[in-house]
């Protein structure tokens, strides 16, 4: 989920439960499109690949995210941006408080996605 604050988000997008997020964050800057201007992309440590920040800066992303402690070169955090990315988690905690979505009781995907998008819009509209 790419979102722009604590209540709304931008793209998001459902994957395998036993897939990597990686490659589904790299579907979903593509998707972003490249930006006029140059907007800060905060992400966790599942998308500090190379692949992932290449595709970001080359959309006029600037991609914060920690590198992992086992790089031989590391770049530096810009850590009162990256704080930011509390609100992107809130969200996530929002969505996850309606039961059917933590639950996941929807045994097809374009229902589970339906009703993630309805709690989506419901938080938009709180």
């Amino acid at each position: 989920m790419m979102a722009a604050s604590c209540r709304d988000a931008v793209l998001w997008s459902l994957s395998p439960g036993n897939a990597a997020d990686g490659p589904q964050g790299r579907l979903l800057i593509e998707a972003m499109g490249i930006q006029k201007q140059l907007i800060n992309l905060l992400m966790d440590c599942a998308y500090e690949g190379n692949a992932t920040r290449e595709i970001a800066k080359s959309n006029n992303f600037n991609p914060i995210v920690p590198a992992h402690p086992r790089r031989t070169q590391p770049w530096i955090l810009d850590r009162e941006k990256y704080r930011q990315r509390n609100e992107v988690e809130r969200l996530f905690r929002r969505i996850k408080a309606y039961r059917r979505v933590f639950t996941r009781y929807d045994k097809l995907d374009l229902m589970f996605a339906a009703f993630i998008s309805v709690g989506l819009i419901c938080e938009h509209l709180r």
